[in-house]
């Protein structure tokens, strides 16, 4: 069982920045991809970004490309999204996800989920 607990949700005015930290207790954390994910009310949760076991490779989808960095430190056990530029539609619920089977898109190929975390960006 992984757990995942997410914090460095906010309000930010556009053109902001916050930086979303992901962490976990599982002793295995080094064998997950980790992704975020995120969900606008009245929406589905959508992929954000995904970093691979090494932390060598990493994906984002095209609309947070250039704004967004995620990364990892395995010796901590913690997974961040960097999210620089924000814009009002990236306000959403933020959640951390982990992988057993590979850095992958698809909220059904994350295996744990955090609770997540709010944000909003105002215009």
């Amino acid at each position: 069982q992984v757990q995942l607990v997410e914090s460095g949700g906010g309000m930010v005015q556009a053109g902001g920045s916050l930086r979303l930290s992901c962490a976990t207790s599982s002793r295995t954390f080094s064998i997950y991809a980790m992704g975020w994910f995120r969900q606008a009310p009245g929406q589905e949760r959508v992929f954000v970004a995904g970093v691979s076991v090494s932390g060598t490779t990493t994906n984002y989808a095209d609309s947070v490309k250039g704004r967004f960095t995620i990364s990892r430190d395995n010796a901590k056990n913690m997974v961040y999204l960097q999210m620089n530029s924000l814009k009002p539609e990236d306000t959403a619920d933020y959640y951390c996800a982990a992988s057993f089977g590979g850095l992958g898109t698809l909220a059904a190929e994350y295996d744990y989920w955090g609770q997540g975390t709010q944000v909003t960006v105002s215009s």
